[in-house]
């Protein structure tokens, strides 16, 4: 059987290349028949001596065999070579190594370099560059042992290629061992072997070494600056990410939409909306232009700061909208409980042909609980079959607490039971956090059993079931599960609230009397606790989980962290602004019941973002509607 192919090449030999070729050409070669078409070729012209064979001649061709990146094309050339005077080239069959690594074809590569006569340093860091450009790091750092056994020098590229690898695999000591190897060789003051290792540290999460390397850089450039900023993005360090990337602009360092990308990042993690804002108008000032690879994360950057109008402007202006910018629009709908907005995203994503993944139904499947659309849950949980997308355990989960927050329980209960996957600490736990929602002490203690069993070093769950008890006015019960949490090192997380003001992030506890401030914050607290209980607010101190008298229950709630950042912001904000509070846990409900009359008594609207969702309070109702 005859086989056709073709083959584009250099603008300087325009002709296509086809040629028959034997299979036992060459030991390390694929085999195939190339006849070749009407008119001659590249090749054809060399079998033929109309063109003279040249190691130049064979390098032009792999040349623009590489940027065309075409494997049949690769093989052709190779096999051709193989046959001619050249075939044991060093410099040709470096290039080979590198065309099939262009080709994505590291094992074709790998066969030349085995079959090598002899290799230099351009062989070994070919190939090693070649598996660290083809997600293979293991491979590329496992050749460094042979390298020195063969008594080959890495250079400066080898160590980039290789501390490039030791950062995908995320192995600190194997960054160390290759750090302290290119120290010995003299390889560390070059500038990209520098940019190579500070990003590996920064991969490896070791920021205090990653920032110690780019101090010691003579000279810096924008691939060292930016590994920087991604390194302390990815650990969540939003402040120090914008101190970087203001550095940056002051030593004239151009931002990339790289830059943009890990700022707007780290800016959602921490939710700071006026530095997001001023990020985004440098941006807009450079030129940059709104791709999705940046869009995607400005409009999380706005999602997660409380601004759903921003992202929203975000999503529509973004260009060539791609599955992420879908996807991260669905999940800021979810986040705020606007179920309904939520479907029809999703809606608008299947009419538009977009690819539903796992990440499209998880989102949908947590807006619908979220905003108590059970129905539309079960239809979209079904749903997921039709696009041969398999339910991962974080379905499950989700499912568990669409029904459980509904009210469910029974139905919950049966729906785990019945799970294909073996039900995880976190399906129980779901279950757990709506037996505290609905104040369900049997069915509370029975998933919590299991949680603690599958999951003993969660200090969760006990915490919720001392609540369940509590909430229930069952004190004995309560008393013997913080009996065991005591026993066990079980602490509550403490909680906290922080409003930033002016760039200056305040935080406050329970009963915080820290604050330069907080005697005119106790006061103006007061003022609105007798303000809005004339518009009707009234404590509920089912909230308050201890056992005292109701006079002692009332004064607990008064001083929740929520609350006095709420006073402290009306104190320090202009009439009119929109206040953004952060907290660590969930809100607490008698919280949200007066942040509702303060929206609506001082027409102020309040967003809130706890541990599970986002509030936004306005003119006395919440997003949630108060499902939540």
């Amino acid at each position: 059987m005859r086989k056709h192919h073709k083959l584009l090449f250099h603008r300087l030999l325009p002709h296509r290349i086809s040629k028959s070729y034997s299979a036992a050409a060459h030991l390390a070669l694929p085999t195939a028949a190339i006849p070749a078409p009407s008119g001659l070729s590249t090749l054809d012209l060399l079998d033929a001596g109309e063109l003279a064979p040249t190691p130049r001649l064979y390098h032009s061709l792999i040349t623009a065999c590489a940027q065309s990146k075409n494997l049949a094309d690769a093989r052709a050339i190779h096999a051709h070579l193989s046959r001619s005077r050249f075939a044991s080239d060093a410099f040709l069959l470096n290039s080979l190594i590198h065309l099939y690594c262009k080709c994505s074809a590291v094992s074709d590569a790998r066969a030349v370099f085995d079959g090598m006569p002899g290799r230099d340093v351009v062989s070994w860091t070919s190939l090693v560059a070649g598996y660290a450009q083809n997600d293979m790091p293991a491979e590329a750092v496992g050749l460094l042992p042979g390298m020195l056994k063969a008594r080959c020098k890495p250079n400066g590229f080898t160590f980039a290629s290789l501390l490039k690898a030791a950062g995908a695999c995320g192995d600190r000591g194997v960054g160390e061992q290759i750090h302290a190897l290119a120290l010995k060789y003299g390889c560390d003051e070059d500038v990209y072997v520098g940019s190579a290792l500070l990003d590996m540290y920064a991969r490896c999460g070791q920021m205090d070494m990653a920032a110690a390397v780019f101090d010691r850089l003579e000279s810096k450039n924008a691939v060292s600056w930016n590994a920087l900023i991604a390194g302390f993005a990815r650990k969540g360090e939003g402040e120090t990410t914008l101190m970087t990337f203001a550095g940056m602009q002051r030593n004239r360092f151009e931002a990339t939409h790289f830059t943009y990308s890990s700022v707007f990042s780290a800016l959602a993690g921490i939710g700071a909306l006026e530095q997001g804002k001023w990020v985004h108008a440098h941006m807009i000032k450079s030129g940059e232009k709104m791709s999705a690879f940046v869009g995607n994360t400005m409009l999380d950057m706005y999602a997660k700061s409380g601004s759903m109008v921003d992202a929203r402007k975000v999503f529509d202006r973004v260009d060539q909208k791609d599955l992420v910018t879908w996807n991260t629009m669905l999940t800021a709908y979810a986040q705020y409980g606007l179920g309904k907005e939520a479907v029809a995203h999703f809606e608008e994503m299947r009419k538009c042909g977009i690819q539903l993944n796992q990440i499209t139904f998880l989102s949908v499947l947590t807006a619908c609980s979220h905003g108590g659309l059970v129905k539309e849950g079960k239809h979209y949980f079904d749903m997921m079959k039709d696009y041969n997308v398999e339910p991962e355990i974080d379905h499950y989960v989700s499912f568990v607490d669409l029904l459980g927050r509904a009210g469910l329980l029974n139905e919950a209960l049966v729906f785990v039971f019945k799970m294909p996957l073996k039900p995880t600490a976190a399906v129980w736990g779901a279950l757990l956090g709506a037996c505290r929602m609905h104040k369900n002490a049997k069915v509370g203690q029975f998933a919590a059993d299991h949680v603690f069993e599958l999951d003993p070093n969660d200090t969760g769950p006990p915490v919720l079931l001392y609540n369940i008890y509590a909430s229930t006015g069952k004190w004995d019960d309560a008393a013997r599960v913080r009996k065991m949490m005591k026993a066990t090192g079980v602490k509550k997380e403490p909680a906290c609230s922080w409003v930033e003001i002016e760039n200056v992030v305040h935080m406050f506890v329970a009963d915080d009397d820290t604050h330069p401030n907080a005697a005119e914050i106790y006061r103006i607290w007061e003022e609105i606790n007798m303000r809005i209980r004339k518009a009707g607010y009234v404590p509920n101190t089912d909230y308050v989980l201890l056992h005292i008298n109701e006079q002692q229950r009332e004064t607990k709630l008064q001083y929740h962290s929520e609350k006095i950042a709420l006073a402290f912001a009306l104190i320090n904000m202009p009439a009119g602004a929109t206040i953004r509070i952060m907290k660590n846990i969930r809100i607490c409900g008698d919280c949200h019941s007066a942040f509702k009359y303060v929206s609506k008594v001082f027409e102020r609207e309040i967003i809130v973002r706890d541990t599970n969702r986002f509030h936004h309070f306005s003119n006395g109702s919440c997003s949630c509607g108060d499902y939540w």
